[in-house]
């Protein structure tokens, strides 16, 4: 069963040590948070995973790494300068700001006195802030608000090195900033955070093609990692709705404790990126096609998450609590990839006659998986501790495995155990774990 409300894995995160308040000892920084020992393994699976997918097993992708910081003119082309805004409006009666499609017309959020709203204004989500010695505007540059610009204007840098052609991807994996005004739900809305995203460059008569394939694509992912397919939907954009550039978004959504929200958009960008960056730099972002003697400005379709609220969903969908011999159990059914330890090593004694084997055992099993090395309180207690945060697999060393050279092997979803010969446990775990 999933989270019955946001608070159990809130609190369990805190506890297990997957994410802390940030600054919490001065008070805490609103919408700011610290991924502890557990939740930054937890989030970088989540981006392995998601550029094992997306690059790894794929030959049409490339990956990049661009700069956070960025000159004026790049935002200036983009059009987040002008156009990156949330129309707020202001409360009369508890003096809050909200965004003004968070909001009912006659309702205030923050008070049952009636509500007195202002009328709609932008505020622009850009951070801003100074490079070099001098504050001025000549020094002025930006936090980038998305790591998508990044791949457009090295588009051209790409396709020269690289050997690619359309049809073909850049991916990045980065952080990202944006003034949000109304940060919350734990880590699904913070001012920084963590994308994933893809431009795929494809040539203009191949977009409604590509499109439809990576909304396909995208949505089987999340479900391939265990997020069951009921708490997952695809939402198209209304025209009104859309962007700008697209011809056409969807949103991949999850069924969070608050309700539906974005995990996911995947655009039809056209040509408008390359065409705005190429006309304010005076610098041709084309490709030529030597086999039709074609020259064209390719299309992208885009796939961007965020890897934070994907880390979320994915910790709300494996949330479960369940009875192991008539005793409650909390337990996270991680996909194995994705769980902080893929196995937890547990040494039955600390004696001396025992850990030498335990550490042995953990150190060749640590060369291929995150190991856990669990030594404390009763095996029983270290059992329901290592299902709390999802570990999927235990192997505890007992005094019989001095004689018999043999572990036991205990699941976590079934607890079911079965003992197994040290020298077999590699690939034993490699035809478990799947790799």
């Amino acid at each position: 069963m999933p989270a019955k409300d946001l608070d159990q894995v809130v609190n369990l995160c805190k506890r297990r040590g997957f994410v802390y308040p940030s600054g919490e000892i001065y008070g805490g920084f609103r919408s700011s948070y610290d991924y502890g020992p557990l939740g930054s393994l937890m989030l970088r699976n989540v981006k392995e995973a998601w550029v094992r997918t997306m690059v790894q097993q794929r030959d049409d992708v490339v990956l990049i790494d661009a700069a956070i910081l960025g000159a004026p003119q790049v935002f200036e082309a983009s059009g987040h300068l002008s156009n990156f805004s949330d129309p707020l409006v202001d409360c009369t009666v508890c003096k809050r700001r909200f965004r003004q499609d968070q909001i009912d017309d006659r309702d205030c959020p923050q008070s049952k006195k009636g509500c007195e709203f202002t009328d709609a204004r932008a505020f622009n989500l850009m951070f801003k802030t100074h490079a070099g010695p001098v504050e001025g505007e000549g020094a002025t540059v930006y936090l980038r608000p998305e790591t998508a610009q990044g791949m457009f204007v090295n588009f051209a840098n790409v396709l020269q090195t690289s050997r690619k052609k359309p049809p073909f991807g850049i991916a990045q994996v980065g952080k990202s900033f944006r003034n949000e005004i109304t940060p919350g739900n734990f880590i699904f809305r913070t001012r920084e955070f963590e994308q994933m995203e893809l431009e795929f460059f494809v040539p203009p008569s191949e977009s409604a093609q590509w499109y439809d394939y990576w909304c396909k694509s995208r949505l089987q992912w999340y479900i391939d990692y265990g997020i069951p397919a009921e708490m997952l939907r695809i939402r198209e954009h209304a025209k009104d709705e859309l962007s700008h550039y697209s011809a056409g978004t969807s949103d991949i959504e999850f069924l969070f404790p608050w309700g539906w929200g974005e995990l996911e958009g995947i655009a039809q960008r056209t040509d408008y990126d390359l065409k705005q960056h190429a006309e304010h730099s005076r610098q041709k972002l084309e490709y030529f096609d030597q086999s039709t003697n074609e020259r064209y400005v390719p299309y992208v379709v885009e796939p961007a998450a965020g890897a934070n609220r994907t880390m979320a969903a994915f910790l709300l969908a494996a949330y479960d609590e369940d009875l192991v011999n008539d005793e409650p159990r909390t337990v996270l059914r991680l996909h194995p990839r994705l769980a902080p330890f893929q196995i937890a090593v547990l040494p039955l004694s600390k004696k001396d006659t025992l850990m030498p084997l335990a550490k042995k055992i953990h150190a060749m099993l640590g060369m291929r998986y995150m190991c856990d090395f669990d030594e404390t309180q009763a095996i029983g207690r270290r059992y329901r501790r290592q299902d709390e945060i999802g570990t999927p697999y235990c192997v505890t060393v007992d005094f019989d495995s001095l004689e018999d050279d043999s572990v036991t092997i205990r699941e976590r979803d079934t607890t079911a155990q079965s003992r197994v010969k040290i020298d077999v446990l590699m690939s034993e775990f490699s035809q478990r774990l799947g790799y």
